[in-house]
């Protein structure tokens, strides 16, 4: 079985830098005062971990601060609508697509064409490692003419303007791009918002790009920084930033409840279960791991409230899940742990996630598990994770970041050869209707055959999902057109503004 590749989830914080929210230089602009064109003041939980990489989680951050955008993007349904592409169209039976490109600039002043989209999508196609939606996809791309690009892959995806969505799949101008592809993304690329200073992994500098196709934004820029989540809340609390992104939940008390806003999000907390070595490669234990477990007790406990019990890997978020909803079949019989030994692992960069594996010890325990927990920062527990030295982890995942396509994280979370299979699952009933799924091109007929491939996923007990997350973002009421969304691809757009 293959070993998962780097996991995708926004996962590292920073300690509090005292002063960090200080008026500087940068804010003392004119335009920093309130009103229409002030600088807005962001506080992110987690910073750049691979140098503002796109082809990383570092990307997810890119776009949420309106810097990077790729030929699409996800609307609130999770349907793929245009982007830096107007338009587009399926040829060849799902294995080439056009896509015609809007008038647009990139933010050093030269046109986007299709010459430089194909350049860009060809260069995401070759990073090592691939971006996590382009797990198993063979892609290339080539400009039609100058407006009109076209992009193939090996085998038909009917999914390709959905996966195009990623934001590890923007576009840059060419000279963002060096020979050993590396990219530099300071004002290289096309979102209403150009990255023009970087202060290492502690902050950013945007300023706004007046030549962004979408519209002139209304903020002259965003100052952001990378800090903890008790120094997010007390910033704004004191008013040293305007947004504060993914507040833990037992800060939100202490703001006014005009601050704080709920988003339900695609993202859930389970646990996963080692099916590969250890006591989980037994059914019967996996099964009595799934009785014992009570998601109820941490959604109002760990999560105060603020997330719900699961009901599947797919979530209130996604709307039209609940009536496509599949009872899993096939399920072993619970035996009698017996005093059996396990590990439990979990990280510490989520502050609900110890609570979490701390609750569930608790009910393993009751039920007749010995366990022991290990709870580090992501950076020092990744390697174990990865090698499947533990016998099972909670981890925060969401289901639709790397496409918007369910079947998508299916496949790489579940399928024998997934880039993403923590549970180290290797089942073939899974992967023939993983197969079944990825065939079929309809949405509803798509989404029907995930379900049912999610089914048999929770049959084997190798996950067991706890909770469905909301997204607490803290805004200021002086600040308007914030976007938090479900996929948390989104948070600063040209509508933001104070």
């Amino acid at each position: 079985m293959r070993t998962p590749r780097r996991l995708i989830a926004g996962l590292f914080v920073l300690p509090l830098l005292s002063g960090c929210f200080a008026s500087s230089g940068d804010d003392a602009s004119p335009s920093s005062g309130s009103g229409d064109g002030a600088r807005l003041r962001v506080a992110l939980p987690f910073a750049p971990t691979e140098n503002y990489s796109p082809y990383g989680q570092d990307a997810m951050l890119l776009s949420r601060l309106g810097v990077i955008e790729g030929l699409t993007k996800l609307d609130a349904n999770g349907t793929a609508v245009p982007a830096l592409a107007e338009s587009w169209s399926s040829e060849n039976g799902g294995r080439s697509w056009l896509f015609t490109l809007r008038d647009a600039r990139f933010q050093n002043g030269e046109a986007v064409t299709a010459k430089a989209v194909a350049a860009a999508l060809t260069a995401a196609g070759k990073a090592d490692p691939a971006p996590s939606a382009l797990a198993g996809v063979k892609l290339t791309a080539a400009a039609e003419d100058d407006q009109r690009v076209r992009v193939s892959t090996a085998e038909a995806d009917p999914v390709l303007p959905l996966r195009l969505s990623n934001p590890s799949l923007a576009v840059f101008a060419p000279k963002a791009y060096d020979k050993k592809g590396t990219v530099n993304v300071e004002g290289t690329a096309t979102g209403p918002f150009a990255l023009t200073r970087i202060d290492g992994d502690t902050a950013a500098t945007l300023d706004r790009f007046d030549d962004y196709w979408g519209g002139r934004a209304q903020a002259s820029g965003v100052t952001a920084r990378f800090v903890s989540g008790t120094a997010r809340a007390n910033a704004l609390r004191t008013g040293d930033v305007d947004i504060a992104e993914s507040l833990p939940v037992a800060q939100v008390a202490s703001l006014d409840e005009d601050d704080v806003h709920e988003v339900d999000t695609a993202r859930n907390t389970s646990l996963y279960l080692n099916t590969e070595s250890g006591a989980f490669t037994d059914a019967g234990l996996r099964a009595a791991a799934r009785e014992a477990i009570d998601p109820s007790v941490i959604a109002k406990g760990a999560y105060e409230g603020y997330a719900v019990p699961a009901q599947g890997l797919f979530g209130p978020a996604l709307t039209w899940a609940a009536g496509k909803r599949v009872e899993p079949t096939g399920r072993a019989r619970a035996t009698g742990p017996d005093g059996e030994r396990i590990t439990l692992a979990t990280y510490s960069d989520r502050p609900e996630l110890p609570e979490t594996a701390q609750v569930l010890q608790q009910q393993l325990r009751k039920a007749g598990f010995e366990v022991k927990l290990e709870v580090r920062t992501y950076a020092r527990l990744e390697g174990d994770l990865l090698g499947g030295k533990f016998d099972a982890a909670v981890f925060s995942r969401n289901m639709m970041l790397d496409t918007g396509d369910p079947v998508t994280v299916l496949a790489s979370d579940y399928a024998c050869d997934g880039s993403n299979n923590l549970s180290f699952l290797c089942d073939r009933k899974v992967d023939e209707l993983v197969a079944a799924a990825q065939a079929e091109s309809d949405t509803a007929e798509r989404q029907d055959a995930a379900m049912k491939a999610e089914a048999a996923v929770l049959g084997t007990d190798s996950v067991i999902p706890l909770v469905h997350l909301k997204l607490v973002a803290g805004i200021a009421t002086s600040v308007l057109g914030a976007l938090p969304d479900p996929y948390e691809r989104t948070l600063i757009g040209t509508g933001t503004r104070r």
